[in-house]
């Protein structure tokens, strides 16, 4: 009789964790981390193109040393970051690394139009397509993430869902913020080249009296 109410007890446990979300909080739970592990593999893909990237552009414009600098020293402040996703200021921390290097990859991809020769190098044109692939790669995975813990979020700070999860140690997570926030909040400056400067008008000398 006593197995008999504990196998109950037991059963009647189960079913009042899953109708509040535990269940389903554990799926969420991986999937976020699952999504993040595809945000930090881009992202690596895109640092391991930057040294054959450096070095191509290297060979071609060895002037360009502090732009292939800043590269080179962005991606390794990128590579020495011990990002926590579950920590604001770790996350927002390597957003802003990993914002400083796309910024010097632009940079880098800038210059290299002065140099006919290196743009027409194969193995160049090739760094650069897997680099724009990579960036493409990189912007669908934050995407995903993103979705991915606001879904979460959004599931444990639901009733009963919310009970749950603070007994047994679910928080919020943080998520990526807009770059640039203060930049995209302003309309864009749209110009269209330079226009002329206005010329003065002369003014029409006035025409001579008629003879009396």
């Amino acid at each position: 009789m006593r197995q008999f109410l504990r196998l109950m007890l037991l059963v009647v446990a189960v079913i009042s964790i899953s109708g509040c979300g535990y269940n389903a909080i554990q799926q969420k739970d991986e999937a976020v981390k699952a999504g993040w592990s595809e945000v930090l593999n881009q992202y690596k893909r895109r640092a391991d193109l930057i040294p054959n990237l450096v070095n191509t552009v290297q060979g071609y414009a060895q002037q360009e040393r502090q732009v292939l600098t800043e590269v080179t020293n962005a991606r390794a402040k990128v590579g020495q970051i011990q990002v926590n996703a579950d920590d604001a200021a770790s996350l927002q921390q390597f957003q802003q690394a990993q914002g400083e290097l796309g910024s010097a990859l632009s940079r880098l991809l800038v210059v290299s139009e002065n140099y006919p020769t290196l743009k027409s190098d194969q193995n160049f044109r090739d760094l650069q397509a897997q680099l724009e692939g990579t960036e493409n790669r990189i912007t669908v995975a934050r995407g995903r993430y993103i979705q991915m813990v606001q879904d979460y979020n959004t599931y444990i700070r639901s009733f009963p869902q919310v009970i749950t999860a603070k007994m047994f140690g679910y928080a919020a997570k943080p998520n990526f913020a807009v770059e640039n926030e203060a930049q995209i909040s302003q309309p864009p400056e749209v110009t269209f080249g330079t226009q002329p400067a206005a010329q003065p008008q002369q003014s029409t000398p006035p025409a001579p009296a008629p003879a009396q």
